[in-house]
């Protein structure tokens, strides 16, 4: 298994000329009003989605991780992966204009569509035959409140050193003080942030995380699958 490895990037600023499509994202969330980019909410329905700009992809995960049959106290309310097509359309657009899909890691989409499992340590390794690259990076790494672990899927794109490996544990300081240490841990951050925008708040992209994944997409076709020697830089410092 070939792994590609490089100085760890982070993100920089997203200049105005590059052209993406954002995909299966929230309505007036952080893709929206951001130069050069083409926002496809549920509105427009990406499913339809046919080019030809390189894509950042966000399908649905609520069909393809732990609870995809519902919650506990409803285990058959729904079937693993009927997404409506959204996955298998978000890799297609991948496929035929570059750029990269962004799942939470282990998501079962990856076994049920024939990708490799990337190692949970980083690194790219090759996801399949159609020219596609996956990694597994945390989000701790790149501004969101938890580590949440990823799983990213990039086709005819540069291939960046990312922030490998754990990110810092992130403890809340009430459950810490109610719970104590092992509680604490076990429960998350997420679980201290109450009211009904909690799926709302975790769910959400970090501009960092938003910023390295419209560069990944922005070098589709330029530098296919080629590791970048230098990691990309801060908002500030210059471009990649």
């Amino acid at each position: 298994m070939k792994i590609e490895q490089n100085s760890p990037a982070v993100a920089g600023p997203v200049e105005r000329r590059v052209r993406c499509a954002a995909l299966y994202v929230e309505t007036d969330g952080v893709y929206f009003g951001v130069p050069g980019v083409e926002p496809w909410d549920e509105r427009l329905d990406a499913r339809r989605y046919s080019g030809p700009l390189p894509v950042v992809a966000h399908p649905p995960c609520q069909r393809w991780g732990r609870y995809s049959h519902g919650a506990p106290n409803k285990p058959n309310q729904y079937r693993m992966g009927e997404d409506g097509g959204c996955f298998a359309a978000a890799l297609t657009a991948v496929r035929n204009y570059g750029g990269v899909l962004e799942h939470p890691a282990h998501s079962k989409a990856w076994r049920w569509h024939g990708l490799a499992t990337p190692p949970g340590f980083g690194g790219w390794v090759k996801a399949d035959e159609f020219g596609g690259w996956t990694c597994h990076v945390e989000q701790g790494h790149y501004g969101h409140m938890s580590r949440k672990a990823t799983w990213l899927y990039a086709v005819g794109t540069a291939l960046p050193a990312l922030i490998w490996g754990p990110s810092e544990q992130r403890l809340h300081p009430i459950a810490l003080e109610r719970y104590g240490y092992e509680k604490a841990r076990r429960i998350g951050m997420m679980a201290m942030v109450g009211g009904k925008d909690k799926t709302k708040i975790r769910n959400a992209t970090p501009p960092e995380f938003r910023d390295l994944l419209l560069r990944i997409a922005a070098s589709a076709h330029q530098t296919p699958n080629v590791e970048l020697s230098r990691p990309l830089e801060r908002s500030g410092s210059g471009s990649a």
